[in-house]
């Protein structure tokens, strides 16, 4: 039994609509509808009525829905009073931060960190989005590490979590070197459609005008290394930024078909936390932006 089965039926009790649920859980339907499938087969009853439209729980879930809520508000709430009484050291931060950005740009960058600040500690939590921005927002996590593009929100209020540009991506359509295109095209190996990079990926898509791929692979996790091994393999074509597959491209394992989408990598902080150590990563951050910029402008 997993929480977010808990979470996803109290969601759906609340909205009654399995695509509005899906939506706000950030997960496509068909995960969405499994999860509460598999949440049924632990309780072996039926709790949803899939006779009815709107969807209507049936008595079962009725009964089940206060245990399920009050569930989740325990756990919740015994979590949040476990890292309370948990919190970092003075000399330590916690970030979350995107799978992809955990690999390919926290080492380097928190190296950079540190030789501004002098050694610290850290946490990291390498997972999706949503997951992220949660770890953020509930005030578990210092920082959150993650891609930006205009066509996903974050809806973070800046005034309680301010944000540095601390780097650039690109997300990239990439191909096995022995994948030959045709005048098809080729299959597409596609992040979930919630996901951020799902949703950055079709907005790419969308740019090119011709009727859309025929998707043969849908990666219902974040992971997007996953897809990197699916493209190298000849599976099909996929979106992936390019800090991940850098070194493919460069060595002709992989190749680029059409043009890229800018992304920035943004650092989110929240503002509540104000030990010494969370202030020196964040000015850190900023200095190390600056001479990024200026070192891309030839200027020392």
């Amino acid at each position: 039994m997993e929480l977010k089965w808990l979470e996803d039926f109290a969601s759906l009790a609340r909205t009654g609509s399995f695509s509005r649920s899906a939506d706000e859980r950030h997960v496509t339907q068909s995960a969405f509808s499994r999860r509460i499938q598999a949440l049924e087969a632990w309780l072996g009853v039926a709790l949803i009525d899939r006779s009815t439209y709107p969807t209507t729980l049936t008595a079962a879930g009725r009964e089940f829905r206060e245990t399920a809520e009050e569930t989740v508000r325990l756990l919740h709430g015994s979590r949040a009073a476990l890292q309370a009484s948990a919190r970092p050291s003075p000399q330590s931060v916690a970030v979350a931060a995107l799978h992809t950005l955990a690999l390919t740009f926290f080492p380097r960058w928190f190296r950079q960190v540190e030789e501004r600040t002098g050694p610290l500690g850290s946490r990291l939590l390498p997972d999706d989005f949503h997951a992220c921005l949660q770890a953020l927002v509930e005030g578990g996590y210092d920082f959150l590490l993650t891609f930006h593009h205009p066509s996903v929100g974050t809806l973070l209020d800046p005034g309680f979590f301010p944000h540095r540009v601390v780097g650039t991506d690109s997300l990239v359509a990439v191909r096995s070197a022995v994948l030959a295109e045709t005048d098809a095209g080729l299959p597409l190996l596609s992040h979930a459609r919630n996901s951020f990079l799902g949703r950055v990926a079709a907005v790419a898509q969308s740019r090119g005008g011709s009727d859309p791929p025929v998707t043969v692979h849908t990666n219902e996790n974040a992971m997007a290394e996953a897809l990197k091994v699916m493209a190298l393999e000849g599976h099909g074509l996929a979106w992936l930024p390019r800090s991940l597959v850098a070194r493919d491209l460069a060595e002709g394992r992989l190749l680029a078909s059409g043009e890229s989408l800018p992304l920035e990598i943004r650092l989110y902080r929240n503002a509540a936390h104000r030990r010494a150590a969370v202030a020196a990563v964040w000015q850190a951050a900023e200095a190390i932006a600056d001479q990024t910029m200026r070192n891309a402008n030839g200027v020392d």
